[in-house]
């Protein structure tokens, strides 16, 4: 295990251990989504280095392997001439081209393992950070959830417990109208009862009243014969 793989580990660790007492676990995530992309972005800088640093070394391996190759054929050119000196210090030029090739591969290779490594690193950071950012997403869909319950919640409590007038529910001011409404007819009604009552004894009073008139009006008259009038 690469020592950038246990950091990593012990990275993660923590975060889950934070996560378990975050009051806000969306702005833990992201704070770790943030140093999480730093790491790739210098990762990818390093990638960028290493290439290129691996290109150079492949070019030397293989101009030595050229030169190597190069001075071979000088030699038994040379030696074809009779130029045995000739063909020896080509020879010499020849060992130390191939010298030189054998330590650029060998750069080479170690370059090209270390990119390798740093290839697999990229892919797990790269990796880690698209699964952290999904379940920040997610994380971040339930805490809005569950933020927008708390406001309905507090909705419904606020119209249980008689709350301001503007959060009450359409069909407990209908009902609060309908009594008020109710109650007015009621004591329209009462009143117009009332009238009638009172017209009823007016009408009463006067049949009444008629009849006591008239009834004066005949003992009078039963008066006025005993004392000898009579009625025209």
């Amino acid at each position: 295990m690469s020592i950038i793989k246990r950091v990593r580990d012990i990275t993660v660790a923590t975060l889950n251990e934070r996560l378990e007492n975050a009051e806000d676990p969306v702005k833990l995530i992201d704070q770790f989504l943030w140093s999480t992309r730093e790491e790739i972005i210098g990762a990818e800088r390093l990638y960028q280095q290493y290439s290129a640093h691996g290109n150079n070394l492949k070019i030397q391996w293989l101009q030595a392997e050229q030169q190597k190759e190069k001075r071979e054929q000088q030699a038994l050119t040379a030696l074809k001439a009779g130029e045995e000196h000739m063909a020896r210090i080509a020879l010499h030029d020849k060992a130390a081209s191939e010298e030189r090739a054998v330590q650029y591969r060998e750069l080479y290779e170690q370059s090209r393992q270390s990119i390798t490594d740093l290839e697999e690193q990229l892919r797990e950071l790269r990796s880690e950070y698209q699964a952290v950012y999904d379940k920040r997403e997610y994380y971040a869909a339930r805490m809005e959830s569950l933020r927008l319950q708390q406001r309905l919640n507090a909705r419904y409590a606020g119209n249980g417990l008689g709350g301001p007038q503007s959060g009450q529910q359409p069909a407990g001011m209908f009902r609060r109208l309908e009594d008020r409404i109710s109650d007015m007819e009621l004591e329209a009604k009462s009143l117009r009862d009332l009238r009638r009552a009172g017209q009823e004894f007016i009408v009463e009073a006067g049949g009444a009243l008629q009849s006591v008139i008239e009834r004066e009006m005949e003992q009078l008259k039963r008066k006025l014969q005993q004392e000898g009038w009579k009625s025209q």
